[in-house]
């Protein structure tokens, strides 16, 4: 176990020093900002082009990898929210959020970084077909249900399918991400084989840099989701977070007969905080921002144990 703790300590250490950073005022917010943008927008998509370009998929489907993770977050989101509306008592907007917070995990910032360092390439190929569709169908989902609760509790007109996939997908086509798998994908399928010596060399020195920059931008940009309010509802939506997500997501992966590899990092990333999209989607409809927030703190605060936990039972 002290191995496999010595292998996570490092991606949450980081985290700390980015928080450090900004909280002391040795890095201006201004500074975290850029940073995770350079992330976003260069250094993660450098990572993934590299390794979807090279990878070998030998006629491994996705979809049975797909299933896997989305019927853990299924199982996740359905008991957040029943538990947020029945439990708390919390109306439906509010159940959404909480539904989302925790079943919504980190696998950009966090995920990519760690299954990186912990499974190798196959991990990252793994993700990064997950990363294929996790954010547009998450919020895809999340976007129509917040819709329909919208029009429950304050009455307004609820938006079509049509409307939410046609706005969604037209900021996907701009999203470094996805354009990074595109081209990745689209290499990988031209035969051409490993990258041109140039072109390589510097992807790869860009690529580098991602894991340790990205939890540093992660930690500096902490200081904007406060715990505050709702802690009660916020404690129970990152303990389904940290301990249901990850267990729903293995026992559907051992029951479809993922290769370890590719078990190993839907678990690792379904264990890991949760990210900022449920807070984005919060602030959007104007309910349950604080909630949201408490809950990405809470989970990146306790995520060292959840994630050291699932490396432990993996290994």
């Amino acid at each position: 176990m002290s191995s496999v703790f010595l292998n996570v300590a490092p991606i949450f250490l980081l985290i700390l020093m980015g928080w450090i950073a900004a909280r002391t005022g040795l890095l201006r917010e201004q500074t975290g900002d850029g940073l995770a943008e350079f992330v976003f927008k260069v250094a993660l998509p450098a990572l993934i082009f590299r390794t979807l370009a090279e990878a070998h998929f030998q006629g491994a489907s996705p979809f049975r990898l797909w299933i896997a993770y989305f019927a853990g977050v299924a199982v996740t989101w359905t008991v957040g929210h029943l538990m947020a509306r029945h439990l708390f008592g919390r109306d439906a907007k509010i159940g959404v959020i909480a539904g989302m917070s925790s079943a919504f995990a980190n696998n950009v910032f966090i995920g990519l970084p760690l299954v990186g360092r912990s499974v190798g390439d196959d991990g990252i190929v793994a993700i990064s077909i997950l990363l294929a569709i996790h954010l547009p169908f998450m919020m895809v989902v999340g976007t129509i249900l917040m819709e329909h609760a919208s029009a429950k509790v304050d009455g307004k007109e609820k938006r079509g399918l049509l409307s939410v996939v046609r706005q969604v997908g037209a900021n996907l086509v701009r999203n470094p991400l996805v354009i990074a798998l595109t081209l990745g994908l689209g290499y990988n399928l031209t035969g051409f084989g490993a990258l041109p010596a140039v072109v390589k060399s510097v992807v790869d020195q860009i690529a580098s840099v991602t894991a340790g920059a990205a939890l540093i931008s992660l930690g500096m940009t902490l200081r904007k989701y406060p715990v505050k309010g709702n802690l009660g509802l916020a404690t129970v939506m990152a303990l389904l977070k940290l301990i249901l997500l990850p267990a729903s997501v293995f026992a559907f992966a051992q029951v479809l007969g993922l290769s370890k590899a590719w078990t190993s990092a839907m678990v690792l990333t379904a264990s890991v905080p949760t990210g900022i999209n449920a807070w984005i989607l919060a602030v959007r409809f104007q309910s349950g921002g604080s909630l949201a927030a408490s809950v990405i703190s809470i989970t990146t605060i306790f995520g060292i144990v959840s994630v050291s936990f699932w490396a432990w039972v993996l290994a």
